[in-house]
């Protein structure tokens, strides 16, 4: 008997993973983060990140609801974001000053662009970036530890901590970037879980490490120092907004890795992992134009 092939549109294997249980996985894999920087920062870590995923949810739920739209709010993508968000920045950060950072993500960055999946750059990078625009900066780049107010360790004439303050996170810095081996655990889990792949974290920080040799620079602070590997772990590796194919993702990682040293060697800022981030987001439809694959039997 002739059997019918039918022809449909991916995806053609369906799979167990959802969005909710990604995104889950994601909130696990920053727990680490969240109870270092807890250690490190004091209780009020725990406040600022409740009042980012707190308002977050509520901007997504209110928006939803006053255009129509179909609520997403368990899916877990705007608990992400407002966590990705507190861990950008400072403990100490005014709570009015968090909270509209996340009605910036959610709303403006994210919901005004048709939602989940549609939004052109990463939601928390770039509220953190129009934050900073917008007058914000002194309050997020001053930083206390101990009780004493310092900089980051990639501001010029900031002392250089030591390797061991690095990777344990007792240095300034925003409240989820500093604790490297919290942020390399949770890493591990995202790539243990398979929620991202190794093609952008280690082609990002391999090409951060080789132009920190070539250009003469301190590896400890270059590698671990500002938000390095939480940029490279948890935002650059952001579904909607990073290559869909393995050589567009190496790509990727490596123009990241470029822009964030550009930045940091020869900007006005001390810290481009924000920046370099945001600048291959809007990359990375051009990206995925040159590295398109060739359908099977296509021309």
């Amino acid at each position: 008997m002739l059997k019918l092939m039918v022809v449909s549109s991916a995806p053609h294997i369906w799979g167990k993973d959802s969005t909710h249980t990604i995104m889950r996985d994601v909130l696990i894999a920053l727990v680490p983060a969240l109870l270092a920087s807890i250690w490190i920062f004091g209780i009020r870590t725990l406040a600022v990140t409740i009042v980012c995923v707190g308002v977050a949810l509520l901007a997504e739920d209110l928006f939803e609801r006053a255009t129509g739209r179909p609520n997403t709010v368990n899916d877990l993508s705007a608990a992400v974001t407002g966590t990705l968000l507190a861990f950008c920045l400072p403990a100490d950060i005014p709570y009015w000053v968090a909270g509209l950072g996340s009605v910036i993500a959610i709303v403006v960055v994210k919901q005004l662009f048709g939602g989940i999946g549609q939004n052109f750059a990463n939601p928390a990078i770039t509220a953190r970036v129009i934050l900073l625009l917008c007058g914000f900066g002194g309050a997020m780049t001053t930083f206390k530890v101990d009780g004493v107010t310092s900089a980051t360790p990639l501001a010029d004439g900031a002392v250089y901590p030591g390797l061991g303050a690095m990777l344990l996170g007792t240095r300034g810095g925003s409240l989820g970037e500093t604790c490297t081996i919290a942020l390399l655990l949770g890493g591990a889990y995202l790539l243990y879980r398979r929620v991202i792949t190794w093609h952008i974290p280690v082609t990002y920080l391999a090409t951060v490490l080789v132009v920190s040799l070539l250009a003469g620079q301190n590896l400890g602070l270059q590698m671990f120092g500002g938000g390095l590997m939480l940029g490279a772990f948890f935002m650059a590796t952001d579904y909607t907004t990073s290559p869909m194919t393995d050589k567009g993702k190496l790509i990727y990682g490596v123009g990241c890795g470029l822009l964030t040293m550009m930045i940091r060697l020869w900007g006005s800022v001390p810290e481009g992992v924000s920046y370099a981030i945001l600048l291959m987001n809007i990359l990375t439809p051009h990206i995925d134009r040159v590295v398109r694959m060739k359908p099977l039997g296509g021309a």
